[in-house]
């Protein structure tokens, strides 16, 4: 067996770990990146989630065909998996292509070929579907990759990756039913936002049925879409041979990304994070600064926006009112879209569904928390997490100079 001793060694292509090993190599450390498939380079966003699925999503928008938007977006994504294997190499990064497990603390093998010592070891393996795919029953990855959109498609799961697939076919022309089973329909946002959302939906044509399904296999629609979620994908790490800490939740750490075995870290979804791309990414900066910097970043107070991309986007930061409410005196800053007269973009585009909602500290003006369903959401709640980091109040985000037309103006017509 091969053995080599190295400065960083990173387990898994995503986000934060390749990042961290870039930038590492470049400072001149010895660097490895294990992936165990080539088809991950670069990690899910890029390959099975957010970037593909948003591309078919813009696809079906655009009235392309399912078999032509799915040859572009494979087109699409092979040049990005391409472009991150070469940005890594280029910095310097040994890839190196296969199963990792711990033999100890400091101990990786992959396979039997090659055993690698570091200094500090990255965790990045991500997360993998709860759901085995065959037959009629498909996952979020499978499902992208169908010969010819369904005729008919009950997707269970009424989360983010359920609605968005859902908006996805419905525009593809497949005829969609959501089961949610939930005890509530988009239960995390306050009720009068999931309902818009839901009438919403079901006036483009999208079923939603209340109802927990035991057997997907006995479902009537043609393919069947498992979109339950996703778990910290640690099978196979051999954590135990190293002692490193872990739950079913994910590798334990502490707000400095750290496990409990000094020098060895776990970012991101593997870690039972939210699982957001960009979550991972800022991982990467408090690594970084907490191994090799001052140590001023950690996870403590992070303020995380989301945004599910059905059409309009429905995207979200903080608080929600109910949540605010039960420690706080507040005031709900709210308005449908339609009725906004100072705020033209949505009506210039024919896309005025939706409603704009901040929750406000009724006595500092500060910011608890929005929920922003309307076009431009995902672009909008960026500024509102913006001005929620640095203590920018409703009043002052209201007062803000904004060009027009632009969907940002609802923050004057809202808040001001």
């Amino acid at each position: 067996m091969q053995k080599l001793s190295l400065d960083v060694c990173v387990i898994g292509f995503g986000k934060a770990g390749k990042t961290i090993a870039a930038k590492r190599a470049a400072a001149g450390d010895k660097v490895a990146l294990v992936e165990a498939d080539p088809q991950m380079y670069g990690g899910t966003c890029i390959n099975i989630g957010c970037v593909p699925t948003k591309f078919l999503l813009t696809q079906a928008a655009a009235g392309q065909p399912y078999k032509d938007a799915q040859q572009a977006r494979n087109n699409f994504i092979a040049k990005l998996n391409s472009a991150n294997q070469a940005m890594v190499e280029g910095k310097g990064v040994l890839l190196v292509t296969g199963i990792a497990s711990f033999s100890g603390p400091k101990t990786i093998v992959v396979g039997d070929q090659l055993e690698l010592t570091a200094d500090t070891i990255i965790i990045n393996t991500g997360a993998v579907s709860t759901v085995t795919a065959a037959g009629r029953i498909h996952d979020s990855t499978s499902i992208q990759q169908l010969t010819s959109a369904p005729e008919s498609l009950a997707i269970v799961g009424a989360g983010p990756i359920g609605l968005e697939f859902a908006t996805m076919f419905k525009r593809f022309g497949t005829r969609v039913k959501v089961y949610n089973g939930a005890p509530e329909f988009l239960g995390q946002y306050d009720s009068d936002i999931a309902q818009a959302v839901r009438e919403h939906l079901t006036q483009q044509g999208i079923e939603i049925v209340d109802q927990r399904v035991e057997a997907p296999e006995q479902l009537q629609e043609e393919l069947v879409l498992m979109a339950v979620g996703r778990r910290p994908a640690v099978a196979g790490l051999q954590l135990e041979a190293a002692g490193i800490a872990y739950t079913e939740r994910g590798i334990t750490v502490t707000e400095h990304c750290e496990t409990n075995i000094p020098g060895v870290y776990a970012v991101g979804d593997v870690t039972g994070a939210p699982q957001f791309t960009y979550a991972s990414y800022d991982d990467h900066r408090i690594v970084m600064a907490h191994r090799w910097g001052k140590q001023e970043r950690s996870r403590k107070g992070r303020v995380l926006p989301s945004t599910v991309f059905i059409d309009p986007p429905l995207a979200t930061v903080g608080s929600t009112a109910k949540e605010a409410a039960a420690t706080r005196e507040i005031v709900v800053r709210q308005a449908n879209i339609a009725d906004l007269a100072i705020v033209p973009r949505p009506k210039i585009l024919g896309q005025t569904a939706g409603v704009a909602k901040f929750v406000v500290d009724a006595a500092s003006d500060e910011i608890l928390g929005a929920t922003l369903f309307c076009v431009d959401a995902q672009e909008l709640i960026n500024m509102v997490a913006l001005a929620m980091r640095h203590g920018i109040t409703a009043q002052q985000l209201g007062a803000g100079i904004y060009t027009h037309p632009a969907t940002a103006e609802l923050f004057n017509a809202v808040l001001e």
